[in-house]
């Protein structure tokens, strides 16, 4: 599925057995990042439904003690048919610069390309400054700060990726 991991590591899709494994991570892996308030948001953006209908576009990577690594929770847009959309994605801190993010990334674009997508979209925090800097050298397109764009004090950086050619930061 996922070719290119480091030694140790697999990669499958999502299942609905994983929802609990992935919000488990989630506080330790983003440094407690914005406190409380940050820890509840994040968890609130991957409910359950998420590992159960979005499964096929999502990877989940392993270690081979069974341990998550890392994950990607992705969708094809059914209102825009030319987008795909990356949701969520999280890499295990001790893994960064290993090409595990890069590796999900190019797989989840092989697969929105399958499907005959153009481009890819994801969002972040503005002050996700480690998530601004590795979309951006993967290609992607970071827009203004978009206040509220999730809500009241949600503000939130667009990201864009044309997918016409292999993107510069995948190869």
């Amino acid at each position: 599925m996922i070719d290119d991991l480091p030694a140790g590591m697999r990669a499958r899709h999502l299942a609905d057995a994983d929802h609990l494994r992935v919000l488990a991570v989630l506080d330790t892996w983003w440094g407690g990042l914005k406190g409380e308030a940050g820890a509840t948001e994040r968890a609130l953006l991957l409910p359950r439904l998420y590992f159960q209908h979005f499964t096929t576009t999502s990877f989940l990577v392993e270690r081979d003690n069974g341990e998550v690594g890392a994950f990607l929770v992705g969708f094809l847009s059914q209102t825009e048919p030319e987008t795909a959309y990356v949701h969520f994605v999280g890499v295990d801190p001790a893994l960064h610069g290993q090409g595990v993010g890069r590796a999900l990334y190019r797989a989840f674009f092989a697969l929105a390309r399958s499907h005959g997508r153009r481009f890819v979209r994801c969002i972040t925090s503005p002050e996700n400054t480690a998530s601004r800097a590795f979309h951006t050298r993967l290609g992607f397109t970071a827009s203004t700060v978009k206040p509220d764009y999730d809500g009241p004090g949600l503000d939130r950086v667009v990201f864009t990726i044309a997918l016409c050619a292999e993107p510069t930061g995948i190869a």
